[in-house]
């Protein structure tokens, strides 16, 4: 049954819907809403008409939810926030700081993005490939200790160095490292598709890395393999430029390179990291972006 504001409460102190939707400058629509989402419950319902009603002392977290769905805060954080102002307003309020800090973020790399995209949609693709020099590189067979996923975009990130890091203390078992730790992209990675990616490091020893690879296998999903040798075509990028929409550029700037010079792609795309990420700084060069290409 529908509430209504003339309902009488069936206790002094509650109110009716309507007037608390009233002191709580909401409206009834509303206050149903938060209920249905578990954000704001009344302190009764009568059990015959399904009246609702409400304490005048929830009034406050009312106007929060309503002040906290205007920042698009997903339900979930905005039940933790309410939850802890009730008994630590200081918590509470680091959490919406986090929360718009990563909100920012966000925003920032889509203001990238978004001139990245106005760029290349008015055909000004070129200038923005122009910052990125190819080169070509020819790498020796070597033997790889690797993790292998299916792991969406916004995993990466977490991802990556997690997988590099096992796989570096590893090496230490395998003969110690013999190259620059890289990534192979085996297919599309992005919001909507999940790879596979490949993290792999270059080791000494095949025999020790192939035992390795065989104890971990169903922990990490590791391998051990011999990468053949293959030339590279390559740009080198900044830490800064390793973020979205920059890296993208890098990738499209080297596959503009090859189509101009009649070059035949020779297997996946990947990212070499030939230095400490941690220590780098943001224009430091820390990544290579490269192709592998047939011999010509």
């Amino acid at each position: 049954m529908t509430d209504t504001t003339n309902a009488l409460p069936p206790a002094e102190g509650l109110l009716t819907i309507g007037s608390f939707a009233a002191r709580a400058r909401l409206s009834p629509k509303a206050l149903r809403l938060y209920d249905r989402l578990g954000l704001l419950r009344p302190a009764h319902v009568d059990d015959t008409t399904g009246y609702r009603y409400y304490r005048a002392a929830q009034v406050e977290r009312a106007r929060l939810v309503f002040l906290l769905r205007g920042l698009d805060m997903p339900l979930a954080r905005i039940a933790e926030v309410v939850e802890r102002q009730e008994t630590d307003g200081q918590a509470a309020a680091d959490l919406v700081t986090a929360y718009w800090a990563d909100v920012e973020e966000r925003l920032a790399g889509q203001r990238t993005l978004a001139h990245y995209l106005r760029g290349r949609l008015s055909g000004r693709s070129s200038e923005l490939y122009a910052t990125f020099e190819v080169h070509t590189v020819d790498v020796p067979e070597q033997w790889v200790i690797t993790e292998k996923r299916h792991t969406l975009v916004e995993e990466l990130p977490v991802w990556i160095p997690a997988s590099l890091a096992r796989l570096e203390a590893a090496a230490e078992e395998c003969g110690g490292t013999t190259g620059s730790p890289f990534v192979v992209y085996h297919s599309e990675v992005s919001q909507e598709s999940d790879g596979p990616v490949e993290s792999c490091v270059p080791v000494a020893d095949p025999e020790a890395a192939r035992t390795w690879a065989a104890q971990h296998a169903r922990a990490w999903n590791t391998t051990a393999r011999l990468e053949p040798a293959h030339r590279l075509a390559y740009t080198r990028i900044t830490k800064a430029q390793v973020a979205n929409p920059q890296i993208h550029a890098a990738y499209e700037a080297v596959e503009a390179w090859l189509t101009e010079e009649g070059h035949t792609y020779a297997g996946p795309c990947r990212e070499i990291y030939f230095t400490d990420w941690d220590t780098s700084g943001p224009e430091d060069e820390v990544c290579d972006i490269a192709f592998p290409i047939q011999p010509g």
